[in-house]
């Protein structure tokens, strides 16, 4: 059927997609640069073990609970005036963070700048899904800002590096504030605003509940990739689940729910949301290892690691760059299986890894499955996006996003947890004979722990050799699994999407003309 065109962004969106890629970027290295200024910040402000754990994990438990309330604050009272005011909260919050005297007050500022990141985030994407209506520029625009957000994970231990080098360790959060002045400057001017003309009431029960049930989860699962499983972290996931079971029957009640359970009965949304989120969860284990092979296998040094992350980084660039235009010509469904194809080739340049001078070949298999991933990352958001309607794109991104922090917990924790369990057996059974037992069970627990253990044990070079050894043992584990999971994605892709036109179809039906069909008769389908 043929339908009428939809109407094509200009300059103005254009510019002012350049702004709203600023926060992406921000939030991104906001996440990074922190781990680099630890030891400044420690020096400084003397934190114990628990406030430094806080001011770590508060920003990204607040990030992740409050996702989807900012999405649905952003339908109803406009999305250009939440993302300004998360930026004004970001702001002031980064400013709190350089100069805070205390660990309490840091832990404090993070959080504020968690709960101003939950706004930025929904709002950002629910924007250029209301300025980019034709599909073809909408795809390119969130190719644009998934670049952004990359760039910002890939640049900020090397502008986090070279700060703490020339300044103090308050200076990494000061960062944000000359971008959020621009935002704010610009934003009236080059944001249109838009909000659900009907969004109904404001269900506050369900906001507790959507809190009750993600802080928990988050907490619980972090915990358990970090310290393995306790009864306080299962306490908390069980109780999350609890919570989020009353909130999704809830949700079935209300007339306005925060929590459109009907969107999962559209195909594209549901098998988009799913497929992005399993490659999502096979992807973090491998990252997880990555960081630590480059500097604790290898000995490079934090900023030197940085360095060689932007070959990968350019490469998700360039394919962002690639991936709209082939998508005006082929399918979303064959151009994410292709591109996964792609990213299984790359984990399994990680499976021949052996510990010794295999530099090139890491750096290779980064950029490789990059390029792999892009297509996945960008097409999935934006068919994400396309399948709702405008008025819900803030509740929708928001969903999606907070997904993906969901998947990256899981992913870390689990996968993280299989990884250190083969480490452990390995290293047990070619630990040196003469190390002491005390060290050798210390080595066990990490491999920075290990290279620790190394330095003041009798033979500690063939430990730190052994130690080595059973990392990358641990790192093929997760390299297979996500072959594994990944191949995985690219038939269900290929499968459950394969409906969807290219973008440049003139034939295809708008989001808000596509009919939506229940999960019941695409597994009658398939």
């Amino acid at each position: 059927m043929t339908t009428e065109a939809s109407p094509k962004a200009g300059r103005r969106e254009w510019i002012g997609l350049a702004v709203l890629a600023l926060p992406a970027m921000l939030i991104a290295m906001d996440m990074s640069v922190l781990y680099l200024a630890i030891p400044h910040l420690s020096a400084d402000l003397s934190p114990n073990s628990s406030e430094l754990l806080w001011i770590l994990d508060i920003y990204g438990f607040l990030i992740a609970g409050f996702l989807i309330t900012m999405g649905n604050i952003g339908d109803r009272i406009g999305r250009r005036k939440l993302l300004m005011l998360g930026a004004g909260a970001f702001g002031v919050a980064s400013i709190l963070a350089a100069y805070s005297p205390n660990a309490e007050t840091l832990i404090a500022s993070r959080a504020l700048l968690g709960i101003a990141g939950a706004t930025l985030m929904p709002s950002t994407l629910a924007l250029i899904r209301n300025m980019f209506h034709d599909p073809a520029q909408r795809t390119a625009a969130i190719g644009a800002w998934m670049t952004s957000f990359m760039v910002g994970m890939t640049i900020g231990p090397l502008v986090g590096g070279a700060l703490l080098e020339n300044f103090w360790w308050g200076s990494a959060f000061l960062l944000a504030v000359p971008a959020m002045v621009l935002l704010l400057a610009t934003a009236p001017a080059l944001l249109p605003e838009y909000r659900d003309p009907n969004p109904g009431r404001m269900d506050f029960p369900s906001v507790g509940l959507s809190l009750a049930a993600v802080l928990p989860n988050i907490y619980g699962i972090k915990e358990i990739a970090k310290d393995g499983i306790d009864l306080l972290p299962i306490a908390a996931i069980v109780l999350g689940v609890i919570m989020g079971v009353i909130f999704v029957r809830r949700q079935r009640t209300l007339e306005s729910p925060m929590l459109d359970l009907r969107l999962f009965t559209n195909r594209k949304f549901a098998a988009s949301l799913g497929t992005l989120t399993l490659t999502i969860f096979a992807m973090s284990g491998v990252f997880f290892f990555l960081a630590q092979y480059l500097q604790l296998v290898l000995g490079l040094s934090a900023f030197e690691a940085g360095l060689w992350t932007l070959p990968q980084a350019i490469a998700m660039a360039v394919a962002a760059l690639v991936t709209p235009a082939l998508a005006k010509r082929i399918r979303p469904a064959y151009l994410m299986a292709s591109g996964l194809v792609i990213a299984v080739m790359g984990f399994a340049m990680f499976t021949q890894l052996d510990g010794a001078d295999d530099l090139a070949l890491i750096v290779s298999g980064m950029v490789v499955f990059s390029i792999g991933l892009s297509p996945m990352m960008i097409l999935g958001m934006d068919l994400i996006m396309g399948a709702v309607s405008p008025e819900k794109a803030g509740a929708a991104s928001a969903l999606s996003e907070t997904n993906q922090e969901f998947a990256m917990a899981i992913g870390v924790a689990l996968l993280g947890s299989a990884g250190t369990a083969v480490y452990r057996d390995s290293l047990a059974d070619n630990m040196p004979t003469d190390v002491p037992a005390a060290a050798a069970e210390s080595a066990r627990d990490s491999l920075g722990e290990a290279t620790v253990v190394a330095q003041v044990t009798p033979n500690g070079a063939e430990l730190l050799d052994a130690a080595r050894q059973a990392f990358t043992d641990a790192l093929h584990l997760n390299a297979y699994i996500s072959i594994g999971l990944v191949s995985l994605a690219a038939v269900l892709v290929a499968v459950l999407l394969r409906h969807v036109p290219a973008s440049g179809n003139s034939d295809a039906p708008t989001p808000e003309t596509e009919p939506e069909e229940s999960s019941e008769k695409h597994l009658a389908q398939l």
